[in-house]
């Protein structure tokens, strides 16, 4: 057991640095799509506009651009070791990419010590590291991707036609009942105010969490995200670093309840 957790808290460190990766990229390379179908839609001449991908260009240097040495780039121990500042200009390193691969590393390790070795795990892994990614990007961006949220609700329901979480009937009901919810609650307060009280992306991750856990679970995983979320808001503004108008992401506190 004890080995199992050291490799998947391994695991989770290296997939950790994807995550931060992902969360940088991801919301750039949409920006890049909706910029080429608003200049198509307009009928603007195109523009030639460099896309990148997960995976290239090479992770580099936000400030000064230096392609990142593989030694500086290690999950964690690469930050400590250079002290929060880039070895290339001396620019700080932001806190999100240790906090990130030490979280996927925890919580990586955790599902192992709790489900043992076996197809469970893995699933389990799977979950762990997409809502990691779904916090980081919207607590970065408040963007929910399709690209990861839609998938995740189909993963959940296979996951349940394969007898690996809940029963189908469940993950069907869960799934349904977790958009459905917080889409009545977007329209109601819309109604009421005049103002959109929450995204389209916290409607399909809840669909998602519904699908992945059963509808049983969506009123506890709704409580307490909005408790800790609630919790955060009233603690900004004491602290007198937000109004009354502040604007809180929902999707970390959906998926950090939802791994609970």
């Amino acid at each position: 057991t004890a080995l199992l957790v050291s490799v998947c808290g391994i695991l989770g460190l290296l997939l950790g640095s994807f995550i931060n990766v992902v969360s940088l990229r991801l919301p750039a390379m949409m920006a890049h799509d909706w910029r080429a179908e608003a200049r198509e839609i307009l009928e603007l001449p195109a523009v030639a506009e460099p896309r990148q991908s997960l995976l290239r260009p090479p992770s580099s240097c936000t400030a000064c651009g230096t392609r990142i040495r593989p030694w500086h780039n290690v999950p964690v121990f690469g930050w400590l070791w250079l002290r929060g500042k880039a070895a290339c200009c001396g620019a700080p390193i932001s806190v999100q990419y240790p906090v990130v691969e030490l979280a996927s590393g925890v919580l990586s390790a955790v599902c192992a010590w709790q489900l043992g070795m076996g197809t469970p795990l893995l699933v389990a892994l799977f979950l762990t590291w997409t809502l990691l990614t779904l916090a980081v990007i919207d607590a970065r961006t408040t963007l929910l991707p399709d690209s990861i949220t839609l998938p995740l609700v189909w993963m959940g329901l296979a996951a349940a036609l394969f007898g690996y979480t809940v029963s189908l009937t469940d993950a069907v009901i869960g799934a349904m009942a977790g958009y459905l919810s917080l889409w009545s609650i977007f329209w109601a307060f819309k109604l009421v105010t005049g103002k959109d009280g929450m995204g389209y992306g916290d409607f399909k991750l809840f669909a998602a969490l519904g699908a992945w856990m059963g509808w049983q679970q969506l009123p506890l995983i709704i409580l307490l995200s909005s408790l800790v979320g609630a919790a955060v808001g009233i603690g900004l503004m004491f602290a007198k670093r937000a109004g009354r108008d502040l604007q809180l992401p929902f999707g970390p506190y959906l998926a950090a309840a939802g791994w609970i």
